[in-house]
This record gives C-alpha cells, structure tokens and sequence, in this order.
C-alpha cells in the first residue's frame, strides 16, 4: 500500500495511489486520504498504479468523491489501470465518477 503526494499547491492536491485497492488495505488508505478532505480546494487521485481493487476499494473512492463533494471540493480520478476499469465497466459506476476513462491499446481483451 503505499500513496504517494505528487503535488500540493494552491489548494490542489495530487495524489497517487499504488499497489492494491482491496479490503485488507483499505482503512490505511481510507486513514492516508481522508486528511487531504481537510485542507484541499481539488483532489485529484492518479490510479496508474493500482494493481487490484474490490468493492471495499471502491467503496472507498465512493466515500472520497461524497465526502469532497458535501465540502464543495472538487474530486477526480485519472489515468485508471485496467483493474480499475474493469471493475467500473462491471458495475456500471464509470458514469457515477464522471471522469474521462483512456483504454489503453496495451490492455489485454477479454
């Protein structure tokens, strides 16, 4: 588990997370992002490097996007690994987040 702050000026803050997005990672991650709720105007989380997620990741992205929304932050995803997308495309949640979803031509067809 490991984020990585890749930029924070000006009230934007970018954030990278890596490795696993999953159940037994997830509070440390809930713990690592939610502090940025407090001092961040935009959020905007890198999701390159994200090798798995479940449903109790992406509950976890549910919870941020609410949570910056109710502060009147704006929050956005980018750059989404392909175990990201997969698993938005299953559920159906791409349109729930809003952001622009890349295919990478690199991707293997499933």
């Amino acid at each position: 588990m490991a984020i990585q702050l890749k930029q924070q000026k000006k009230g934007v803050t970018q954030l990278a997370i890596q490795g696993e997005l999953t159940i037994y990672s997830v509070l440390e991650h809930k713990q690592a992002l939610s502090q940025y709720l407090s001092s961040a105007k935009d959020i905007q989380i890198d999701l390159a490097d994200v090798t798995e997620i479940d449903s109790a990741g992406l509950q976890l992205l549910m919870f941020l996007k609410q949570e910056a929304l109710s502060r009147d932050i704006s929050f956005s995803l980018s750059q989404h690994s392909e175990a990201v997308v997969e698993v938005l495309e299953l559920l159906n949640l791409s349109k729930h987040f809003g952001d622009p979803i890349v295919i990478s031509a690199d991707w293997k067809s499933s």
